[in-house]
């Protein structure tokens, strides 16, 4: 299988590459779970919590909650989108085509999936965008 994924990687180093990407994974599920709760409707899709800081309900209270529930939106859909990555990524392991550029189909560098595991381009390709 790691030879179909590309030629020059060796088994060593791809288990060190699907572990990172594995330990980033839960990294981000565990950060997401804090904040939101995972939609069973939707896979991948999380809805942010809405914040409750107690039972006196002032107008206070109220502005704080919004403003918090506001600042956790972005910081949600962040972690959706490396999440999503990084799946897609496993994926890709799990197909045989981790280390293969999406753009060109060339092998990217072992030294750039050191870097960042859940790179689907090459560097020539990453710099055309």
């Amino acid at each position: 299988m790691i030879l179909q994924l590309k030629q020059n990687m060796d088994d060593k180093l791809f288990k060190e590459l699907k572990k990172k990407l594995e330990d980033k994974k839960k990294r981000i599920e565990k950060e997401l779970n804090e904040i939101a709760k995972k939609d069973p409707h939707m896979k991948g899709d999380y809805d942010t919590r809405f914040p409750d800081f107690g039972a006196h309900q002032s107008s206070d209270e109220n502005a704080l909650e919004v403003a918090a529930y506001q600042n956790t939106l972005p910081i949600e859909y962040a972690l959706e989108l490396r999440l999503q990555k990084i799946n897609k990524v496993l994926e890709k392991i799990e197909k045989g085509t981790y280390g293969i550029c999406e753009k060109c189909g060339g092998s990217i560098s072992d030294k750039r999936l050191k870097i960042l595991p859940e790179a689907v381009s090459c560097m020539k390709c990453n710099k055309k965008k």
